[in-house]
């Protein structure tokens, strides 16, 4: 009598932890603290359009040659902008598999509705659709200049002055960025939560951290726009 093959072989360890719903939580909180981090030296990045064109346009010079002669021509940026993708990806798919996980888990709607859930919390989900679409544009916009007409290459200042100059520009960035404020001001205290830092005693000091975040980012990107609508930037 022949001995029956085995076939079914143990998950791995990364693909058990992944199809856990702690692990996909953990994977959204981590990606979305690196995201968060990236859009604080972005910001303070940005705000340097305050002084002067060539100023502005030599920081986004500095940014392709960083790590030269030991990296190549653009080649950080490269990498950061790969590290992005993963991290957005990852974030995008663990919230999306999260939410069918939510929706099987309960077929039927709750019968009465949580009174002292924030606009934050109820607008998770349309928040990152939102700045979903924004990224795209965004790239397609200021970096490829795809949907920018008059595009000039190597000249960031002069891009965003003419982005800004229109008033669909100003509208997309600005609700993109209220959009992103409330995101950041559910998420960062979620991610605490989900790592474990988060207790008791520090839930007043995460939410009051996660409100200065969400206030500072917004106002420090929407002072851009802002600041070309009001040619203090021109």
């Amino acid at each position: 009598m022949a001995l029956a093959t085995r076939t079914d072989r143990r998950p791995s360890r990364a693909r058990t932890v992944w199809g856990s719903t702690v692990g996909k939580k953990t994977v959204m909180a981590v990606s979305g603290l690196i995201m968060l981090l990236y859009l604080v030296v972005h910001m303070i990045g940005n705000l340097k359009i305050f002084f002067g064109a060539g100023e502005f346009n030599h920081y986004a010079h500095w940014l392709r040659t960083l790590g030269e002669p030991f990296l190549h021509y653009e080649w950080a940026l490269w990498l950061v902008r790969i590290v992005l993708v993963i991290a957005v990806v990852a974030h995008a798919v663990s919230a999306y598999q999260l939410s069918r996980r939510d929706i099987k888990a309960r077929p039927t709607k709750y019968v009465h509705s949580k009174p002292r859930a924030s606009y934050a919390t109820r607008t998770m989900r349309w928040g990152g659709i939102i700045l979903g679409l924004f990224i795209v544009w965004h790239i397609l916009d200021l970096t490829t200049g795809t949907v920018h007409s008059g595009f000039q290459p190597g000249h960031p200042y002069q891009n965003i002055v003419a982005t800004f100059s229109t008033w669909y520009g100003n509208v997309i960035y600005i609700v993109a960025m209220l959009a992103l404020g409330l995101h950041i001001r559910h998420g960062f205290w979620s991610a605490a939560q989900t790592l474990g830092v988060g207790s008791r005693a520090r839930d007043r000091a995460l939410k009051t951290v996660a409100n200065v975040l969400a206030v500072l980012l917004t106002a420090g990107f929407i002072a851009v726009p802002v600041g070309v609508m009001t040619g203090v930037v021109s």
